[in-house]
């Protein structure tokens, strides 16, 4: 990773602006077509989170400005950013799974359910820290969502986009799933959230 020097960097008034705000964050929800992607995981007899998972991490290391993170005041980009996951346990309840991005997606999805059985199989909740290379991914799979707001410590200097995903429903033969994504407004602009939702569609429709 690199430290990023804010005085020539060309979000230096951007950065300064919203870095006062309480609420730096923004949001916006979009409707991912996952018609071909389902259809794939299920021939495959693979995960379907795991198998959106991997394209929506895949799309967002391809971003510079999803992987920029605020770290004692600086602005920090990470080489690659990795998986902060809810994973939800048997008794109701949920833990925090953490695991890299690999190029590999095999590599990336057998990681991923190492990660999965053990949250599954131990109690409490380990946070990520401020300056982190995560994004916080969740997944909603009961609710066919139209907007979505996260649960924040204003006192807590997280600058870690957000990433959720609803329940995937069908009409005339498309499966469509919302997919919630909120970012710093310092670090990024609707243009950059524009560029990861193209991406990763793009990579929900590779056959």
């Amino acid at each position: 990773m690199k430290t990023i020097n804010i005085e020539t960097w060309k979000r230096r008034d951007h950065f300064k602006l919203f870095s006062q705000f309480e609420e730096p964050f923004f949001g916006v929800v979009v409707n991912i077509d996952c018609t071909k992607a389902y259809a794939q995981a299920k021939a495959a007899k693979k995960s379907f989170f795991l198998h959106y998972l991997y394209r929506a991490l895949k799309a967002a290391n391809s971003i510079e400005e999803f992987r920029y993170r605020i770290l004692n005041n600086d602005v920090i980009l990470h080489d690659q950013i990795s998986v902060s996951t809810t994973i939800n346990r048997p008794n109701g309840t949920f833990g925090f799974g953490y695991f890299d991005y690999n190029i590999d997606e095999n590599i990336f999805i057998a990681d991923a359910q190492k990660a999965v059985e053990e949250v599954q199989n131990t109690e409490g909740l380990i946070p990520s820290k401020a300056g982190a290379s995560e994004i916080h991914f969740s997944a909603i799979p009961w609710i066919d969502f139209t907007s979505l707001s996260h649960a924040r410590s204003f006192s807590f200097p997280d600058s870690a986009p957000k990433i959720s995903f609803g329940k995937v429903t069908e009409q005339n033969g498309s499966k469509t799933m919302p997919v919630s994504i909120h970012i710093h407004h310092g670090l990024a602009d609707g243009y950059h959230v524009g560029l990861f939702v193209e991406k990763f569609q793009a990579l929900m429709n590779e056959a």
